[in-house]
């Protein structure tokens, strides 16, 4: 088996999808990817407070807030600024080029449609970290 690139990589994922969420970070474990997670936007701002990922998945509808939203609050931070965004969702409603548009002004720098396979999920990381960062 090839070495993992991602292995040793700190990640964060804001799910409100229990299993889903669960599913990610048990997968992501396997492989030396430590993986924290929160289930709501609120959630995540306050445990992101105390922890820097080496980039961050959002689920874009979450109970509590919007996806869009919360990636321009992490946005803002200084410390999290940086740190790359990849949206994830179940719904079809994004499709349309204008929601890729409005992803991409909030700042983050993937996207994909669930369902998801942990390979393409891996992938999409890999895609977006800065060079030499995994």
């Amino acid at each position: 088996m090839k070495t993992d690139k991602l292995a040793g990589l700190s990640l964060f994922i804001v799910e409100d999808d229990d299993h889903f969420r669960e599913t990610f970070i048990d997968a992501m474990s396997l492989s030396g990817v430590k993986v924290e997670g929160t289930r709501t936007g609120y959630e995540a701002i306050k445990a992101l407070g105390k922890s820097l990922p080496g980039a961050i998945i959002i689920d874009l509808q979450l109970p509590d807030i919007h996806g869009f939203d919360l990636c321009r609050i992490i946005k803002k931070s200084e410390r999290l600024k940086k740190v790359p965004v990849v949206f994830i969702t179940a719904s079809s409603q994004y499709n349309d080029p204008r929601d890729r548009a409005e992803m991409l002004l909030s700042g983050a720098a993937g996207f994909l449609a669930k369902p998801i396979s942990m390979e393409d999920m891996r992938s999409e990381i890999g895609r977006i970290l800065p060079a030499g960062s995994a």
